[in-house]
């Protein structure tokens, strides 16, 4: 069995509309420990397991530093979660990830398509990563749930990367995807609605609900070698909800990696 390792990336400099997701990995620890809930996934899983290692945060001055760190903490015995961050960790991430999965799937449950070749002259924009992954092959299918803001560009980078897009608007999780190579799942807190997830910098109404998401990371029958929470901005948020909700997430994706 292959141990999981939690590392915290304290990054969100290529955020475009507010910083604030670089606070957010030990505000999603201190939920998850506060003592709120147990260590149960509701499975029943418990993630008080040996095989389960906190890193702890790494505060992020060189975006390259991201693949760096990931490949220190990567191989073939174990697999990561992240938490961040804003989007545009994750392609250092999968980057790091490729070496040793050549055939991977990726699930991004998000709000946007982050498809832009370029936003803003950033071609690493957290608005970017999965066109610089999927230009890049690091990933063999693409699947995008939630999606309800998107633009003409980002459809067509969406086609022309064959990416399989489940728009809020048409959503029917029945016909959840199934997929057959090893996944890595990017959840961004805006996926969510804001009723549900306040603490985001994006607030785009219409998104999933809470047990929408669970019931998609439940219906996952493939393995899921990798994972990141992302896009949590604490300086937006109500009651600590979203850390909650995000530590939540956290729990159930790493009863899933177990």
């Amino acid at each position: 069995m292959k141990n999981i390792i939690i590392q915290g990336i304290q990054f969100d400099e290529k955020s475009s509309y507010q910083r604030g997701p670089a606070l957010a990995p030990p505000l999603i620890r201190e939920a998850l420990h506060c003592g709120s809930a147990n260590y149960f996934t509701e499975n029943l899983v418990s993630i008080e397991d040996s095989r389960i290692i906190d890193k702890g945060d790494f505060d992020i001055k060189d975006y390259l530093d991201i693949e760096r760190i990931t490949e220190n903490h990567l191989n073939s015995d174990t697999k990561i979660l992240t938490l961040g961050g804003d989007h545009s960790i994750t392609y250092p991430i999968i980057k790091a990830h490729s070496k040793q999965y050549p055939k991977l799937d990726i699930l991004q449950i998000d709000a946007h398509g982050d498809l832009y070749d370029s936003f803003e002259g950033d071609k690493y924009s957290h608005a970017c990563p999965f066109a610089r992954i999927m230009e890049s092959g690091l990933a063999t299918r693409l699947v995008q749930v939630g999606i309800r803001a998107i633009n003409t560009h980002q459809a067509e980078q969406a086609e022309k990367f064959n990416v399989e897009v489940h728009h809020m608007k048409d959503l029917d999780l029945t016909t959840a995807p199934k997929f057959e190579n090893p996944l890595y799942i990017s959840l961004d807190m805006d996926g969510f609605d804001p009723a549900f997830a306040p603490g985001v910098s994006h607030h785009e109404p219409g998104g999933l609900t809470s047990r929408q998401v669970l019931d998609l990371i439940h219906s996952i029958d493939a393995e899921i070698i990798g994972a990141d929470i992302v896009e949590y901005n604490p300086e937006r948020d109500f009651q600590k909800m979203t850390a909650f909700l995000a530590s939540k997430m956290m729990r159930e994706l790493l009863g899933k990696m177990l």
